[in-house]
């Protein structure tokens, strides 16, 4: 059987990569597939650049629209990223009837549901497995190997930057903006690491797997997110201290009164697995009612790595290429015509735990005061840790930290209790709140 010809629109990391993966075991491929599958035509904007990587054999193009045009190429790969060319030239490829792959978490989680659509209508696939933590097969665990299960919960470390910094911080006793530098320096952050930083790259992937475990829309705007920029040294000691691991976790959740969706640091227990994956590796924990806690672990990014799993979706459409469309894996897991209404629940709803440290004035009656307007609320003390005021200021020292660990409560209650405490005289700093997650 002809080999099914693929168009690869950018080939920077992730696109030579896959040429590469693809050369390399196209014979094993081939065998699982069923047919051999070729790139056989390339378009970069470093046309020299590109045909060196891809050799002569491969027709190189500057101007990505001829991919598309092209009536021999079936499946368009797209590699560009971004929210701009990238969604006309999907949307392009779709209309003129090519199936899509991309590793676009940030195009899928704010324009996903205008780009399913309409490759639902035109009867073509969108596959997008290395849009969320890279190598790792949990978009095919969530729509088809847990399918049998209600979906309760998803946490996961699925930014591999911040996970590195968080690592660094604990592990050398380090601020944020050391870290980062030295992050930058070796590679693991960008020159501008805004997006990894503040929380907003794994909110776009924490969206996409919100979507496919509890068949709702893909709602980016909904999504809490917040990064790590003021998590600081002493926070993580803390933690360490109390028996938890500050981690970057996307989270989403299914509630009685509807889906949570958020992006956050997090007080995970040492003891859990999650909370003991170091440096920039990826790890995602699914609970589902039949199947109980699963864990997945590996690389979340870098070039072969992620083609893996853009390989892995070429296989999949290769497939289904001659399938019935309406027998094929729905984009978001659940049939188009049965997606839920379920509201995503705003932040201030959310029921959680806390860590709180407070710097306050080293003296009688502040712990009385503050642990007063938490029992005023309703919110009851799990742990409290009282540090001397020597050990945090020096000798002489006339403020000392409190820490406190609370029990689950509403969000919004925890934010009117923290605007009193702040008012207190003797609270000396901003409060420091970072919710915390048992995972159980």
């Amino acid at each position: 059987m002809k080999p099914i010809q693929v168009g690869l629109l950018g080939i920077g990391t992730v696109g030579s990569g896959t040429f590469n993966v693809l050369q390399r075991n196209q014979e094993e491929i081939k065998r699982r597939a069923g047919r051999g599958i070729e790139i056989t035509m390339v378009a970069d904007l470093d046309v020299a650049r590109a045909q060196s990587v891809v050799g002569p054999d491969v027709k190189v193009v500057n101007d990505a629209r001829a991919v598309i045009a092209n009536p021999d190429i079936d499946i368009v790969i797209e590699l560009i990223g971004g929210y701009g060319i990238a969604k006309a030239l999907v949307l392009e490829a779709i209309a003129a009837g090519k199936h899509v792959v991309t590793a676009n978490k940030a195009l899928l989680a704010v324009h996903g549901t205008e780009i399913f659509a309409a490759a639902s209508a035109k009867g073509v696939m969108v596959a997008f497995e290395a849009a969320v933590a890279g190598g790792i097969p949990i978009i095919k665990a969530l729509r088809e190997g847990l399918t049998a299960n209600s979906i309760q919960w998803i946490a996961g470390i699925i930014n591999g930057t911040t996970n590195f910094i968080l690592s660094e911080m604990r592990d050398k006793g380090l601020d944020f903006d050391v870290v980062l530098k030295e992050a930058q320096r070796l590679g693991y952050a960008e020159a501008d690491p805004t997006f990894d930083i503040e929380g907003v790259d794994a909110a776009h992937k924490a969206t996409l797997m919100s979507a496919i475990a509890f068949g709702i829309p893909v709602q980016f705007d909904k999504a809490y997110v917040e990064g790590i920029t003021k998590l600081g040294a002493a926070d993580i000691k803390y933690a360490e201290q109390l028996g938890y691991r500050i981690k970057l976790l996307g989270i989403t959740k299914r509630t009685a009164k509807g889906i949570e969706l958020r992006v956050h640091p997090s007080l995970v227990p040492s003891k859990r697995l999650i909370a003991n994956v170091e440096g920039a590796m990826n790890a995602v924990v699914v609970q589902g009612d039949a199947v109980g806690t699963t864990l997945y672990y590996g690389k979340g990014a870098g070039s072969e790595p992620t083609a893996s799993a853009v390989i892995a979706d070429l296989v999949d459409i290769t497939r289904l290429h001659t399938a019935d469309p309406l027998h094929r894996v729905p984009h978001l897991a659940f049939q188009p015509d049965a997606m839920s209404d379920l509201a995503v629940l705003p932040m201030s709803e959310v029921v959680t735990s806390y860590y709180l440290r407070l710097r306050v004035a080293d003296e009688a009656g502040v712990l009385a005061q503050v642990t007063g307007l938490l029992a005023n609320a309703g919110i009851s003390i799990d742990a409290v840790l009282q540090r001397e005021a020597d050990e945090v200021g020096g000798e002489g020292a006339t403020s000392t930290d409190l820490i406190i660990l609370t029990h689950d409560t509403r969000e919004g209650t925890m934010n009117d209790v923290l605007a009193q405490m702040q008012a207190l005289p003797s609270v000396l700093a901003p409060i420091t709140r970072i919710r915390k997650e048992e995972l159980n």
